[in-house]
């Protein structure tokens, strides 16, 4: 799995390079030069969805064991970080906050638990986010193959999320079990549990309704945020886009980045998508590029301080095993 991530992450970047060269490296340079500040107001908003978004992830916990806010906030950034930056097929860092979890003494099963329920919120929220955006797109005038293309992608999706959630919660242990051992070697969920464990806990964290709503409620706002980088970005460029138009521009790139789940990061996905979705309104593919890269800048501006905490916090849990050993 890794090494497909490495090939799909290599294949990606010289899309990305010859997407530049094709549209121009000059053009779009000078179209990062106009974009000004608007680059460091992108990762700002970048930084809060993140926290926010860790934020959301705390709401699932139950009032005992349960760690700090700014704990969660902390490794919803390793999450981010891990995610965007390394071939660990956007899921990895999932699995890595996990066990950093375990750190603060929460079970494992817990842990691992809450992340398979925060995953499929967000997975779910960034759905109905994409449907908005889909709806948009039709109320902008645009239909053909395009919007028929995507519908069969959306219905697609639909599917495979009633699938995972079903998975979670009639008897599809087996099934699941199967899934998470294939995408990210099964035994690392379990952190100091069993599957059985981790599906107790599954069900406990489903039967608190309002918590659930809650984090639904929040992940979907969070979404709403990323689509002011878009917004933000164009209109530096010198563009002139309502909110609504940049929230069918990210919703559907997003969407497309989802999908491509095996690429880290999504790179070269995200940049495609950026570039179709601008010119059904009237952006040109180099300011449709440098608006991909500032939002690059901001995965590596949020990314990387996301991964440092993390090796800080393996380097201090080695330390102390070391001290009391």
């Amino acid at each position: 799995m890794k090494r497909l991530s490495i090939l799909t992450a290599v294949i990606g970047i010289a899309i990305i390079a010859a997407a530049v060269y094709l549209a121009d490296p000059a053009t779009v340079a000078a179209a990062m030069a106009q974009a000004g500040w608007a680059a460091a107001i992108v990762i700002g908003l970048r930084l809060v969805a993140v926290t926010l978004a860790g934020l959301t992830w705390w709401l699932l916990f139950p009032k005992h064991p349960r760690p700090q806010p700014s704990v969660c906030a902390l490794l919803r950034i390793v999450r981010e970080g891990a995610n965007t930056l390394l071939p660990l097929a956007q899921i990895g860092g999932d699995v890595i906050a996990a066990r950093l979890l375990t750190f603060w003494h929460i079970p494992g099963p817990l842990a691992a638990a809450t992340v398979i329920v925060d995953v499929l919120a967000q997975a779910g929220t960034q759905f109905l986010f994409a449907l908005v955006g889909f709806a948009l797109l039709i109320a902008h005038g645009v239909g053909g193959s395009f919007i028929t293309d995507l519908a069969w992608a959306l219905a697609a999706a639909a599917i495979a999320l009633t699938g995972f959630y079903l998975a979670q919660r009639h008897g599809g242990e087996k099934l699941l079990n199967a899934l998470l051992r294939r995408l990210a070697r099964g035994r690392e969920w379990q952190i100091n549990g069993t599957f059985d464990a981790v599906f107790r806990e599954l069900h406990s964290v489903y039967r608190r309704r309002r918590a659930l709503a809650l984090t639904v409620v929040c992940h979907l706002g969070v979404w709403f945020i990323g689509a002011l980088e878009v917004w933000v970005g164009l209109t530096a460029m010198g563009y002139h886009p309502t909110y609504a138009d940049a929230v069918a521009i990210e919703s559907l790139a997003q969407a497309a980045r989802g999908a491509a789940f095996a690429v880290p990061g999504g790179v070269g996905v995200l940049e495609g998508g950026l570039v179709v979705l601008c010119s059904l309104f009237g952006v040109p593919a180099h300011s449709a590029l440098a608006l991909s890269l500032m939002k690059r800048a901001a995965d590596i501006m949020v990314g990387v301080p996301g991964l440092l905490a993390w090796h800080a916090l393996e380097t201090r849990r080695i330390t102390r095993r070391k001290s009391h050993s």
